[in-house]
This record gives C-alpha cells, structure tokens and sequence, in this order.
C-alpha cells in the first residue's frame, strides 16, 4: 500500500498522541517517515524474528502507525472523508438558508405590528448539528439545521405555515415536507439538492446572535419544553466537542465507528439500534480515557471497553455531574448512555432484548478481531464486513411496503418505521429473538413504488409464529394515529434463505439517501393560507407602514 504526502501527513496528525515521535516532524521529513514505514513493512513480513526476543517499543510503535494509516486508507476508499467542493456546497447552502431566515424574522416582525425599530434589530439563525455539525459527514450525508427564532415567531403559524411558504417559493428548495406530530417537530427539504431536517427553537429574546451560546443562561430562560427538545442536538454536539482532548481524532474514530455500525446491522435508532449521539459518545468516551492513544490504539480500547461494560451501567462523559441512573418504568433501559448536554437526560433509545443481545456481540466480535491487531495477517475490512443475514438465520419475517406513487411511500414507510418498535416487540415474545436488518430493499418488478424488509428469526421455530395474526397486531399499532398521514399498504409473511433479494435479482438494495422517518400532516379541512407578502427593507421608515396588530395576547403590542 502506498500512501502520498498529503495522507501521510494527515493520519500523523490524525494519531498525533502527544508523546508521538512523529506527530512533531516537520512536512519535510514527510519522506523520511514513508522510508521508515517501507522499513517497517518489509519487517512486518518476517515475524519470525520476533520469535526468541521480546518485541521493541519502536517497533510496536511503527506498527500502530501502519494500522493508523491502513485504517485511514479504508476511510478514504468508502468515501467517508468529504472533498472541498462538498465541504463548500454545504456551507454555502446553510449561508444562504441563514439568509432566509433572517428575512423570514424581518416579515414576521412586520406582520406582528411589532414597533419598527424592532425591524432593525429582529433577527433569527441557523446551527448545524448531527454528523454535519460534528464533522463526520460524507457526500451522501444530511445536514441536521436548528433554526432558531425570536419569542414572537410561533412554530405552528410563522414556523409552519410562513417560514414554509418563503422556503417552498426559493428555486433552491425542493421536496419539502412538515413533520408536526415527532417529538421534535421539524421540516425536511431538499436544498440545492442536500437533505435538510430543520427543527425550530423560538428564544424569548427579540434578537438572535449568528452563534448564539446555546449554554448561556439567559437565553435558555423559560423557553419552552418544543425549544428546549430541539436545542438538545446542538448543546449535546457542542458539548462533545469541547470535551474530548482531540477533535480531529475523535472525528476519525467516530468515522470508523459508524461505518463498523452501519456494516454490521446495528445503526438505526428506529429498529433498536444505536444512533449517531450514541456512537458519538461512546467514541468520545474513549478518547478522553486515552487522550494520548492512536487511532488504531482507540478502535481497539473501544471495542474492548464495551464488550466488556457492565451494562445497565451508564455511559458518562467526564466533566459532568454524575447522578444515580434509574430506569423508566415504561421501558428496561438496556444501555443507557447520558446525554452530554444535561446530567438528568440520557440519549432517547429504542433497544430492546433482542438488538441489546445483537450489539453485545457486534463489540465482542470487534473486541476478538481488533485484539489481534498487531499480527502481520491483520486486515482491517474483515471488521467491517457485512453481516451475513442469509447465512446467520432460517427464516426471515418479510415486511412489505408500498403507496400509490413515491412521495406518499416516503412519507407511509416514515410512519411505519416510527412504530417498527412495537413489532420487534411482539416477535421477541412470540419467538424470544428478532434481528432487524436495517437495510431496505424494492422489488422493481412490483405495479407500485414499495420498499421491502427482512428481518432474521430463529431457525426451526416457524411454527410459533402466524404470520397473519402478527400482522394484524401491527396494523392496529399503525393504525393508531394514522388519519393524519398519508396511507399504503403492510404485507407481513414468513420467508427462507433462498427467497433473499440476491444480486442481479429482481430484487436489489434500495439506496435511499433520505432514510430517516418522513410523513406529510394532512389535514383536508384546514385553511388554505395565500402565500405572506415579503418583508420591505425600508418599511422601518414608516412610521405608518404596520399590519394590523395580533390580537394574541402572547403577541401585545410593543408600542409606545
């Protein structure tokens, strides 16, 4: 494997441990590392001389820089490491969505009747979080964009209705849907062609800074409990940031950690698996134990650690306030890991008994093959190889969706994901274990747009299982809410091995960039609302140029 100047620069300062010899060389002996490395390697292949003599401490540092820079070409071959011309389409689209929501403050300024030196100083912004915000996304990522507003702005008229309207006009935005119901409402859209999921905070201040400290106490004051839900992306991303000793480090392992979760079947929140928060502090608990570890050193410590925590033990971050952890009455919390952010919240989980045992061996069998990593055979894509449902299980339970076009599947299989939980539930006490395969399939031979799962059960129990009864207990569950979203269908059965999607089948993987649960509100009785006139940059000279003043009395009038 041969690597460039520009790799070798950024894995040393990738694993740049303090108290690494190479971390400190200067680029012009860039060289001179590449020509150690080439040393090391052609002693890598010759592993009997260690046999007789205890192994040198520059030696195993050389090979912790070989499994660094291995491990970096992997993250470069999967494309998890952005280009610049990513880097900059991003930013330029959360620029230009700033923009708009600053004019969209200014409008509802002027709608409110608000005195006009209100237009001067109302403003509004937009904070990244999510893989965007802490700096792990790829070209195929969305961008999590809190927008956050001023006390006078409601979510469900000038959030919902006026906000919604300037951004459905923008050429820019396509797609769009309102997401009223979740418990952190939210819009998502496509903007210059990337996903955006945009939730609204509203602060009771009338001016919003660009970079508000979303810590400071003065605007968190009697905000309510929608804003606070949705402030708790940022405070958790920012907080993670600031803790952990190296940020360019703790983004390479959370890189490594997702694309291990996403490879091996345990990274989807809705099916009872992990999401991105939970990886993210469990990589940041890793390095802040080992502030000085490589990046091979803490893939290796972080498996070891987990496959070994003694769950239902909490995962803490240090420098926060450590409370007793008592589980909800609801639910078993299985593994629970606090959120950064506050010492009394912990990161919302759906695991149950089932994905717990299927994540419990995802680190053990990590643990078992990382342990071993200094061994001349080691190869890092054996971590990351799929996982081999078709060989693992007998039977399957085939979740079958469709809708009369593809907007509406998008939005029927968002809602049917949001209840999945319910279903796992039920085929764990029917059949005491179900491992749901996150990754969704479409039969393209099928008259409707349908998206199909698989999820694998034990083998030889079949006949505890009623395929049709099983299936009109989820339906209930669905059902429950469901006449305010758009509709499909749900086909339940019971599949073997052999009946998999295969590939070059009629059957193939669904790529889906916008995964994440989706659903339109619809509501035929509600009041169809013309589009709101624009805010006037020199209306503020007026001082006769009001709208009528909302006659709300959370919105009185400001005048005098």
């Amino acid at each position: 494997m041969e690597f460039n100047n520009f790799e070798t620069q950024f894995i040393i300062d990738l694993i740049g441990a303090v108290n690494h010899p190479l971390s400190c060389r200067p680029t012009t002996q860039i060289g001179l590392a590449n020509s150690n490395i080439t040393q090391f390697r052609d002693f890598n292949q010759n592993p009997q001389i260690f046999l007789g003599f205890p192994p040198n401490p520059d030696v195993i540092l050389m090979m912790e820089i070989e499994r660094s820079m291995s491990l970096l070409q992997v993250m470069v071959n999967e494309g998890l490491v952005p280009c610049g011309e990513e880097e900059m389409k991003r930013r330029n689209a959360i620029d230009k969505l700033k923009k708009i929501v600053v004019e969209w403050v200014k409008t509802v300024t002027y709608q409110r009747g608000l005195p006009k030196k209100y237009l001067k100083f109302a403003s509004g912004t937009i904070l990244t979080y999510g893989s965007y915000g802490l700096g792990v996304y790829n070209s195929e990522s969305d961008i999590d964009a809190l927008c956050v507003g001023p006390y006078f702005a409601t979510i469900a008229e000038d959030f919902f209705i006026v906000l919604h309207n300037m951004l459905a006009s923008s050429p820019e935005v396509s797609e769009i849907h309102c997401v009223k119901d979740a418990k952190v409402p939210l819009m998502r859209f496509k903007f210059d062609g990337i996903s955006i999921d945009l939730p609204y905070a509203r602060l009771k201040v009338i001016s919003i800074p660009e970079n508000v400290d979303v810590f400071n106490p003065f605007f968190l004051k009697n905000i309510d409990d929608t804003s606070w839900k949705s402030l708790s992306g940022v405070r958790a991303n920012r907080s993670i940031l600031h803790l952990v000793p190296n940020i360019e480090v703790f983004q390479a392992v959370l890189r490594c950690i997702k694309l291990w979760a996403k490879r091996r079947g345990v990274y989807a929140n809705l099916l009872g698996f992990f999401g991105g928060i939970h990886l993210a502090v469990l990589s940041a608990f890793i390095c802040q134990r080992h502030p000085s570890a490589s990046l091979s050193a803490l893939i290796l410590l972080l498996f070891k650690t987990f496959a070994l925590w003694p769950w239902p033990t909490p995962v803490i971050l240090q420098d926060q306030i450590v409370r007793p952890f008592i589980p909800t009455h609801d639910k078993v919390s299985w593994m629970p890991i606090q959120l950064p952010c506050s010492p009394y919240e912990f990161c919302h989980s759906n695991i149950t008994r089932s994905t717990f045992y299927k994540i419990r061996t995802e680190f053990l069998r990590g643990h078992m093959l990382t342990k071993d990593m200094l061994s001349p055979d080691f190869d890092w894509n054996i971590l990351f190889e799929p996982f081999p449902y078709a060989r693992k299980y007998g039977l399957f339970v085939k979740i079958f969706l469709s809708a009369c076009d593809k907007d509406e599947l998008g939005d029927w299989v968002g809602w049917v994901k949001s209840r999945f939980r319910c279903l796992l539930v039920k085929l764990e006490e029917l059949l005491g274990f179900c491992d749901p395969n996150p990754t969704e399939y479409v039969d393209t031979d099928a008259s409707e747009p349908n998206v199909i799962f698989y999820w694998g059960l034990p083998t030889g129990r079949a006949d505890l299982i009623n395929a049709e009864l099983v299936e009109e207990y989820f339906l209930k569950s669905i059902d429950h809410g469901l006449n305010q979203v758009s509709t499909g269908t749900m086909k339940l059965s019971i599949v073997k091995p052999y009946q998999l999607p295969k590939k070059g089948d009629q059957l193939t993987a669904l790529e889906r960039k916008n995964s994440k649960t989706c659903w339109r509100v619809v509501d035929g009785n509600r009041k169809k609302t013309p589009p709101q006139p624009k805010y006037k940059p020199h209306c503020a000279e007026s001082a006769g140029d009001y709208m009528p003043t909302n006659e709300n009395p959370e919105f009185p009038s400001a005048g005098g």
